[in-house]
C-alpha cells in the first residue's frame, strides 16, 4: 500500500545499506591511495620538509660542527648585513643571472626556431643540439676547462687562427664570470626541446592568416609565434632563473671561486662556510636568505606574467 510503514521502512533501510556501502567503499578508496603515496609522502618527509624544517632551528644558532650548538637568534642574520663576501657572492650570482639567463633563452629560442624548419635531416640537427644537455655537468666542466685553457685551449686555437690576441678566459677577473655563462649556453638542449614542443602545437591556420593578411615574416612572429609561445618561454624563465641562482658546480671545478671571488657565486660561498670553515649555523641561514630571493623573485615573475602570457584557455572562457 502506497505509503504504508512497511514501505516507507524498507526504502530506509535499503537507503542506510546503501551509505553504509559507499561510505565503506569510500574509506578504502582513501585507504589505497594514502597507501600508494605513501612512499613519497615518507621521501618527502624525511629528505625535504624535515631537513627544512631542521635547518631553520640551525640557523638560529652558533654552531660549528664539532661543537654544542648555542642558541643566538637572530644574530645569524644580522651577522649577514655585515659579510663583505655576502655581497660579492650575491652581485655575482645576480650577474650571472641577468645576463646569463636572458642569452641562454634567446639561443635556445633561435635554436628552437631553426631546427623547427621542414627541411631533409633537421631531426639529426635536433638530436645534435639536444645531446650537450645530457652530459653531467661535472664532465662538461672539466671538458670546458680544457676548451679555455689559455696556452693550449680550443678556444684561443681559434682566435689565433683569426688573428686576434689569446684571452686569458678563467684567470681574468674582468671576463671569467663570462666565460662560465659562454660555457652555459653549451646546454640549451632541454630549453630548446620545450621551445620546440610549443612551436609544434601552434596551428598552422593562425600564420595563414597572418599571411592572408599581409603580415610579413617578421609580423607573423611577433603577433602569431611569441604570443603563442610566452606559456614555454614563462616555465623555462621561471626554472632558468632558480637554476641560475643555484650556480656551483662550474665555479667549484673550473675556477674556485676565483680569480679575486670574480667566481664566488652565492652557493659556492654558502659551500665554503659549511664545508670548509663548518660554521652550520651561518649557513643554514645564507641558505634561507637564498630561499627568500628566489621565491620573491619567482612571485614578481608570477605577478607579472598577467600582464605579457597567453594562455589559450583564458580566451576559450
Amino acid at each position: 500500500m502506497r505509503g504504508s510503514p512497511i514501505t516507507s521502512a524498507t526504502a530506509t533501510g535499503v537507503g542506510i545499506h546503501r551509505r553504509s556501502r559507499w561510505s565503506t567503499q569510500r574509506w578504502r578508496d582513501t585507504r589505497d591511495g594514502y597507501l600508494f603515496i605513501m612512499p613519497w609522502l615518507l621521501g618527502y618527509l624525511l629528505w625535504t620538509a624535515g631537513p627544512m624544517l631542521a635547518s631553520v632551528g640551525m640557523s638560529l644558532t652558533a654552531w660549528k660542527i664539532l661543537d654544542t650548538p648555542r642558541f643566538v637568534g637572530l644574530a645569524n642574520f644580522a651577522a649577514l648585513l655585515h659579510d663583505p663576501l655576502i655581497g660579492t657572492a650575491l652581485y655575482n650570482s645576480a650577474f650571472y643571472v641577468a645576463i646569463g639567463v636572458p642569452t641562454h633563452l634567446g639561443i635556445a629560442l633561435l635554436i628552437a626556431l631553426l631546427v623547427n624548419l621542414r627541411l631533409r635531416g633537421v631531426a639529426f640537427y635536433r638530436t645534435l643540439y639536444f645531446l650537450p644537455s645530457l652530459i653531467p655537468l661535472v664532465a662538461n666542466s672539466l671538458l670546458w676547462v680544457t676548451i679555455l685553457n689559455t696556452d693550449y685551449g680550443l678556444a684561443n686555437v681559434l682566435l689565433t687562427l683569426l688573428h686576434l690576441p689569446a684571452v686569458n678566459w678563467l684567470h681574468d677577473p674582468r671576463i671569467a664570470k663570462d666565460s662560465l655563462i659562454l660555457m652555459s649556453w653549451w646546454g640549451i638542449g632541454g630549453q630548446m626541446v620545450i621551445l620546440l614542443a610549443g612551436l609544434r602545437s601552434i596551428p598552422d591556420h593562425l600564420y595563414d592568416a597572418a599571411q592572408i593578411d599581409g603580415a610579413d615574416w617578421w609580423a607573423r612572429f611577433r603577433q602569431v609565434t611569441l604570443p603563442m609561445l610566452s606559456p614555454s618561454i614563462f616555465f623555462n624563465l621561471v626554472i632558468a632563473l632558480i637554476g641560475a641562482f643555484q650556480v656551483f658546480t662550474q665555479a667549484y671545478i673550473m675556477t674556485s671561486g676565483g680569480p679575486e671571488n670574480a667566481t664566488l657565486f652565492y652557493v659556492y660561498y654558502l659551500y665554503n662556510v659549511a664545508f670548509q670553515s663548518f660554521d652550520i649555523g651561518y649557513a643554514s641561514a645564507m641558505a634561507w636568505l637564498l630561499f627568500v630571493i628566489v621565491l620573491v623573485l619567482t612571485l614578481l615573475q608570477l605577478r607579472g606574467s598577467r600582464i605579457w602570457v597567453f594562455y589559450e584557455a583564458e580566451l576559450k572562457r
